[in-house]
């Protein structure tokens, strides 16, 4: 993807899109899938970067939804299932089986959790990965050594997805560009226009130049994610807000705090909530707190009693207990939960995504998960091209490749999740053989994706590569800041920047990494 030849397509006077969709989340871009890959014409625009935002701080799992299957959420869960599995075969370099252990600590979850997941792998049919069992306590604790044995009666290991969610929002990117569609980041949709009442387009504005631009197309997608609400008072100032937002936290440990390969799912914590405790690449993700929030913002921060929610329900089931200097990253999102004046706690509220079309025609999606983004992209462009009056083509992502398909995963080291990319990143190296060094000792990041992700995957700024394009943020804040400077430098050799913008990136890199650090 290059940003020049993508916003000289949309500058493009007297064009008229048959799509614009508005997001580059998970959302979004499943929606640019979808639309190209049928042969229409299909402009995405984000404000910020793809994922920036919900779609790049999840739990980084794939999965039906043990807590739906006890909400009674029959419905969701099968859909969940299915795209789980379609994950699975549509990309094999960033879905990925995981195992979890449900510990049983009274006598009576292991037959009531035993049963539980029985039914969800009967739910899951042809498309499930393996079957649920039944383990010892002995056994439990061979799998997991660092769980709590006191008063441990066994455990039930289910099976479920785990992947790279920023990176899927890349690949899923480069698919649509694949299918001729065009996506800019850094592009802030401000206003929407209309004819006759009908809107027909927008105005939006380059974050880089300044520049605005007048953009015509024959239906327009709102999925803005957390800001969904922002776009449909451009369309009607009266309308009421959709969204509840809920503000999600997770810490990530040393891969010592959990060892070995399964992670550990608590069904019911103390506000209701599933804790996770999951292994990703090569440390310890556990989350997630469920608070509800104001206002969304692109950039959210742990509340102190989050923190120690987290850190105190991880003791309670891991023998090493976490302190604060354990920490290696916070980081936070905001859940777009689609509203509801009975539900009191947004741990109830609807992660079903809702579509609505309204008097103008804008189309707005609106809640869902990352599990079921095909799904939802499907449902929006069965919509979008009635409103447009679109000849009707049927959907063809159900089974379609993703950029990069690849389940070589050996013959793709050290770059498993660039699929056959990996092969462009090692001719990288080839061409300079420094480029194939370490970021940083702490971090499993090569120099060689800097340039790679800088030329070929939009990457802008320093917190792009860092907290999107790698996952150094996430995994280490405290050596991302340290590979700032690097990272900063090639970049500005890769897109003709001068010394002055390296020093402000790092400085401005900097200052959103210490957010993600625990002091004291």
């Amino acid at each position: 993807m290059n940003r020049t030849g993508m916003l000289s397509q949309a500058a493009e006077r007297g064009r008229v899109w048959d799509m614009i969709v508005v997001g580059g989340g998970a959302t979004g871009l499943g929606v640019a899938v979808e639309a190209a890959s049928r042969g229409y014409t299909t402009l995405l625009l984000e404000q910020a970067d793809f994922s920036q935002g919900t779609s790049s701080r999840s739990t980084k799992l794939i999965h039906g939804g043990v807590r739906y299957l006890q909400q009674g959420n029959i419905t969701l869960v099968l859909e969940a299932l299915h795209e789980r599995g379609l994950l699975f075969h549509n990309a094999p370099h960033l879905a990925r089986h995981q195992s979890f252990i449900v510990p049983n600590y009274s006598w009576w979850e292991g037959p009531f959790y035993g049963i539980g997941m029985k039914f969800y792998d009967m739910l899951a049919g042809k498309l499930g990965i393996k079957p649920s069992k039944h383990l010892s306590r002995e056994r439990t604790l061979e799998l997991i050594p660092t769980l709590e044995p006191e008063d441990l009666k066994g455990g039930v290991m289910y099976y479920d997805g785990q992947f790279d969610d920023a990176r899927l929002a890349i690949t899923l990117a480069l698919t649509a560009e694949d299918h001729g569609a065009c996506l800019l980041n850094a592009m802030r949709v401000e206003g929407l226009i209309k004819n006759k009442g009908l809107v027909s387009g927008v105005r939006a504005v380059d974050a880089e130049s300044g520049d605005s631009l007048e953009i015509m197309g024959r239906s327009v997608v709102n999925a803005t994610g957390m800001f969904v609400d922002e776009l449909c008072l451009l369309d009607d100032a009266s309308r009421e807000p959709m969204i509840a937002p809920s503000q999600g936290v997770h810490i990530v440990l040393d891969k010592s705090f959990l060892p070995g390969d399964s992670a550990v799912m608590v069904p019911q914590t103390d506000d209701g909530r599933v804790l996770f405790a999951v292994p990703w690449h090569d440390r310890v993700i556990v989350g997630t707190t469920d608070t509800p929030i104001e206002k969304p913002v692109m950039e959210p921060g742990p509340k102190e009693e989050e923190i120690e929610f987290l850190l105190t329900h991880a003791a309670r089931y891991l023998t090493k207990n976490p302190e604060r200097r354990d920490v290696l990253s916070v980081f936070a999102g905001v859940r777009p939960l689609i509203g509801s004046t009975s539900a009191k706690k947004t741990a109830a509220l609807s992660r079903d995504h809702h579509l609505e079309i309204s008097n103008s025609g804008l189309v707005t999606i609106a809640g869902g998960k990352w599990t079921t983004y095909r799904k939802m992209g499907e449902d929006v462009v069965d919509h979008a091209m009635k409103v447009a009056g679109l000849p009707e083509r049927p959907s063809r992502t159900a089974y379609l490749n993703l950029h990069g398909w690849s389940a070589d995963e050996a013959g793709n080291a050290p770059y498993p999740l660039y699929g056959s990319d990996a092969r462009l990143i090692k001719r990288i190296e080839k061409e300079n053989p420094d480029l194939a060094g370490l970021l940083h000792e702490k971090l499993p990041y090569r120099k060689a994706e800097v340039v790679w992700a800088t030329r070929n995957e939009m990457a802008r700024t320093v917190e792009d590569v860092l907290a999107r394009r790698t996952r150094s943020l996430i995994l280490d804040a405290r050596a991302a800041m340290a590979a700032a400077p690097e990272v900063a430098q090639l970049m500005a050799d890769e897109l003709g920047k001068d010394q002055a913008w390296a020093d402000a990136q790092v400085r401005a890199f900097t200052e959103l990494a210490t957010g993600y650090i625990l002091e004291g």
